[in-house]
């Protein structure tokens, strides 16, 4: 039982007839080479603007000379678990991205939602640049201010009452299943409930906790056998999970209020309602993992938000730091308490350095105009969609909320991916392959989502040779 907060597909189609890019368009130049769908003239005379420049000598792969020497020493040097573009990203500034070849993209991924501000935000970079010449690393044997304020902020924006550090969004999740289960020993010390709940379409992370926690299988198959206990449950689905939860064995409910990685679905209010009773008569710890659709992404400061419902316990990390290694761990009171010295710690988590990122980058994103704007934008976008690419034969629909957009195709996304970024235009998969992710800064400017648009439309054509 899935649900999404926006569903806009058009019933009307708008097909796109080609025409000439700017002669100073890189997807002008790289079209003629690789015979993709042309996006129309005002489309090519806004990426002109947006991309400006001279396009590099282009090889077979997409890229330019250099890259392909940077290429070749990544596949000799570095272990090969990425199935990397072929694209070797030099500098950014903004939205956009430059390769070595001197190639400008626009960035949808944000490093997979991470860079919230975008690239080279100027208070980001003083936030970094005054603490890194005062002190960066002391390790958690010590109190650093900005650790302190970082945490008094994100208390002072949520539900919670402490926060725990840590490197990324793995171990944060890693941090929630030994509080949940710390938390269940103390409580019920004779009898423990010590298993996990976590939903169809999830993803919690590659550690051996958090893989166990993630539902695809080609993640935890290779490793297995991993931490057992887990129970997956169709995603809002309430009767099961209603169910289970009440039967006294669960320690904690892990569930993110919008699935990125899974396809960008949106929990139903329903759903999350039904967890939080259930968690509240059964004893079990509700957890929110915020860690992609947290942090303003929804136009919400926390996805969870509209729907008035709160956790016990919540994860985050990917934009926190502005592109900085974080993660953090907000729990109530209630959960603290069951913590003690030594249960859990990290030598480098809350370093100095990365939480005074992190105080700028919330200082930010929190500001009530900031996400009025990112909400604003999420509605533009998502009508721009809808005029543009939902009347498509491909396109089964549009979702998301914010700047967290999925375009579900009823084919494999792969091809459409490559056609946009041979077009300047750099967009992220989810779900079983076939969902287009679209997570851009939130400081995207309308014009940028435009451009977007008009390019994500005129690529779709090359789904019509890949079914």
């Amino acid at each position: 039982m899935m649900s999404s907060s926006a569903n806009i597909i058009s019933p009307n189609r708008s097909p796109l007839s080609p025409a000439a890019h700017s002669r100073r368009s890189p997807a002008n130049f790289l079209h003629r080479s690789r015979n993709f769908p042309i996006p129309p003239r005002n489309a090519g005379e806004k990426v002109a603007v947006c991309l400006s420049g001279k396009p590099p000598k282009s090889d077979e792969s997409g890229g330019g000379e250099r890259s392909g020497e940077v290429m070749a020493e990544s596949a000799k040097y570095l272990v090969g678990t990425y199935d990397r573009a072929p694209l070797v990203l030099a500098s950014g500034k903004g939205c956009k991205l430059t390769d070595v070849d001197g190639r400008e993209y626009l960035d949808l991924t944000s490093g997979i939602a991470v860079n919230a501000l975008g690239h080279g935000d100027p208070d980001f970079v003083r936030a970094v640049s005054d603490q890194i010449t005062t002190l960066t690393h002391v390790s958690n044997m010590y109190h650093s201010l900005p650790q302190v304020e970082l945490a008094k902020r994100l208390v002072s924006c949520s539900f919670a009452d402490r926060v725990f550090f840590s490197n990324s969004g793995t171990e944060a999740n890693e941090a929630a299943i030994k509080f949940a289960r710390k938390f269940q020993r103390f409580s019920r010390p004779d009898n423990p409930p010590l298993e996990f709940i976590a939903f169809s379409n999830c993803f919690h992370g590659r550690t051996m906790g958090a893989v166990a926690l993630t539902s695809k299988e080609q993640y935890r198959a290779p490793f297995e056998p991993v931490m057992p206990g887990v129970t997956f449950l169709e995603y809002g689905n309430v009767e099961e999970a209603t169910e289970l939860i009440e039967s006294g064995r669960i320690a904690a409910v892990f569930v993110e209020p919008v699935q990125g990685e899974g396809g960008i679905y949106s929990a139903a209010k329903e759903f999350l309602q039904a967890l939080r009773a259930s968690c509240d008569k059964a004893g079990s710890l509700l957890v929110f993992d915020e860690i992609q659709c947290g942090l303003g992404r929804t136009g919400h400061l926390w996805a969870h938000e509209p729907y008035g419902i709160y956790p016990d316990i919540m994860t985050l990390a990917k934009p926190l730091a502005g592109g900085l290694p974080i993660g953090a761990v907000l729990v109530t009171e209630k959960v603290a308490t069951a913590i003690n010295y030594g249960d859990h710690g990290s030598t480098f988590a809350g370093g100095p350095l990365i939480c005074n990122a992190a105080v700028a980058v919330l200082d930010k994103i929190s500001k009530p105009e900031f996400l009025s704007s990112v909400s604003q934008k999420g509605r533009h976008f998502k009508e721009l969609l809808g005029k543009k690419v939902a009347g498509n034969a491909h396109v089964k629909e549009v979702r998301g909320s914010g700047l967290i957009v999925g375009i579900e195709l009823d084919v494999k996304a792969g091809p459409f991916v490559e056609a946009c970024r041979r077009s300047g235009l750099l967009v992220l998969t989810a779900g079983k392959g076939n969902v287009v992710r679209l997570v851009p800064p939130l400081v995207i400017s309308e014009e940028e989502l435009e451009i977007a648009a008009d390019i994500i439309a005129a690529c779709l054509p090359v789904l019509d040779h890949n079914t």
